[in-house]
């Protein structure tokens, strides 16, 4: 099962030179929650903004950059795989157990038919970014959980936690 784990503003905004453009400790916490024990997809980009390969996750990285291939060889929590039909092949072996797809635009543009679930953070807010998310037509979902919060001392902006699943019958292809 595929879930997509993103934060975005009212604009569908999701980052701001590779970093997010935001500072939610909320999200931080509920991505960390929802990501704990379950293999992550990224792209490059997504992947170098992290401080460190985050603990407790196995980290599927798309690139065709054979050096960051080669520095992570022998690190069991980073797979890099070089192209979209390696990625989907590790998916159907997969298939069965919770995936996250992480970022940034390219793997949610390529997993877009695949993805099952979407735990999105809509932060009530608009802020200075470069990156967009994907356009993902919510009429193929069904909102099963809205948890509003109203902002306080540790985060500045009213936000609410989304969770979609996918209806029956609505995949349009299995491999992208």
């Amino acid at each position: 099962m595929i879930t997509y784990v993103w934060a975005e503003d009212q604009k569908h905004q999701i980052g701001l030179d590779g970093h997010l453009p935001w500072h939610l400790p909320a999200d931080m916490k509920h991505y960390k929650k929802e990501t704990m024990g379950h293999p992550m997809i990224m792209g490059r980009r997504t992947f170098v903004s992290f401080p460190k390969v985050l603990p407790g996750r196995k980290h599927i990285v798309l690139s065709r950059n054979k050096d960051l291939a080669n520095k992570y060889a022998d690190n069991d929590q980073v797979l890099v795989l070089s192209s979209l039909d390696k990625l989907n092949k590790w998916l159907d072996q997969h298939e069965d157990e919770k995936v996250c797809a992480v970022g940034g635009v390219s793997i949610f543009k390529a997993l877009l038919n695949r993805v099952d679930c979407l735990e999105k953070t809509q932060i009530d807010a608009t802020f200075k970014a470069d990156t967009v998310m994907p356009e993902i037509d919510y009429s193929q979902f069904t909102l099963i959980k809205n948890e509003h919060h109203d902002p306080d001392s540790k985060n500045k902006y009213p936000y609410s936690f989304l969770t979609y699943i996918r209806k029956e019958g609505t995949n349009i292809e299995k491999n992208g």
